[in-house]
């Protein structure tokens, strides 16, 4: 366990350290210091209950890519995921829902954390949107494919991947869930919501088809889903799986910095997991483990969904994500003894 997470636990002990003198610096008092230490610690464990089930993915997708590219995802993946999501990515909300330039951004989140806090709130329904139209593309997708082999809720996923045959059955499905949300918000939000949805429905599209070009063009050299359109759709996972964390920090703290130190710690030790989870093939002798992770995601992106027309705690879309992979284990666990023991 300690050769997969030293590198975090080192980097934990430097993110606490940060979060310390953060907080000394503001408030110029042991107590402010605590504060900052505690709220970055928090930060830290509410990345990795909401994202267990994107290391579970992700290492679904990364046994099957070159280990070239396993490696830039794991480097280069591991900076876009902490600099780029954590810190550029709330920055680029202010940026364009305020009309402000990136520095003067980043001045308003150094100086005025609480106006901040609002512009990147109301860009909230969009952010929803769009995250929850991606992440239930990506778990319909993983149901109802025709090449699926394995079903754990046995009744449900096999009529699933029964309609494997219908095409275009996942895209009206979140379609149809679009416009039942956009009936049910409130007035003047219903357009921001439908845009910001199909935004996401056609980035995860876009990716898919991105992807089996450059995997296509790239076959002779690697095998298929190996390259850099793999690399493409785990990046715009990441970022989806980011969206509901990045702004329930907001929750918790206003302060940019503190943010990204917090949730850069949570990043790390989704890392090391998805490490460990390839490299020892966890997913290989857990036989259901997968599959609670992309009920987790179908449930998410409900729940993104919801969030636009009520707050749902962060610890609910935790211990709901926690409890289906807890289950998928548990049966793994089972099937695997009742495998054994014939």
């Amino acid at each position: 366990m300690y050769h997969y997470f030293r590198w975090a636990f080192a980097l934990t002990a430097v993110g606490l350290a940060l979060a310390f003198w953060l907080g000394w610096g503001y408030s110029h008092s042991a107590a402010g210091a605590f504060s900052f230490l505690l709220i970055a610690a928090v930060l830290a464990v509410l990345e990795v209950s909401l994202s267990f089930d994107n290391a579970i993915v992700n290492a679904n997708r990364l046994k099957d890519m070159s280990p070239v590219w396993q490696h830039r995802f794991l480097t280069w993946g591991i900076v876009i995921a902490v600099f780029g999501m954590r810190i550029l990515f709330p920055l680029l909300i202010v940026v364009i829902a305020a009309g402000i330039g990136p520095f003067e951004a980043l001045d308003l989140a150094a100086t005025r954390p609480a106006e901040y806090a609002r512009i990147v709130g109301s860009a909230h329904v969009s952010i929803a949107a769009f995250g929850g139209a991606f992440l239930m593309m990506v778990a319909l997708t993983y149901f109802i494919d025709e090449g699926k082999e394995i079903d754990w809720i046995a009744a449900l996923e096999r009529r699933l991947r029964a309609c494997a045959s219908i095409r275009g059955l996942e895209i009206g499905f979140v379609l149809a869930v679009v416009l039942l949300f956009v009936w049910l918000l409130p007035p003047r939000t219903e357009g921001n919501f439908l845009f910001a949805a199909v935004a996401g429905l056609l980035t995860f599209l876009a990716v898919e088809v991105l992807g089996q070009v450059l995997d296509r063009a790239s076959l002779a050299a690697e095998t298929a889903r190996a390259g850099l359109g793999a690399f493409l759709y785990l990046e715009v996972l990441d970022a989806s799986f980011s969206f509901d964390g990045v702004i329930g920090a907001f929750a918790l703290t206003q302060n940019l910095f503190l943010i990204a130190i917090g949730l850069g710690i949570g990043a790390l030790y989704v890392r090391s997991m998805t490490i460990m989870l390839v490299e020892k093939n966890t997913l290989a002798e857990f036989r259901y483990l997968e599959h609670g992770a992309f009920w987790s995601i179908l449930i998410l992106s409900l729940i993104m969904f919801l969030q636009t027309m009520m707050h749902v705690p962060e610890v609910v879309t935790g211990l709901l994500g926690a409890v289906l992979i807890g289950l998928a284990f548990f049966s793994s666990l089972r099937f695997r003894r009742h495998h054994e023991a014939t």
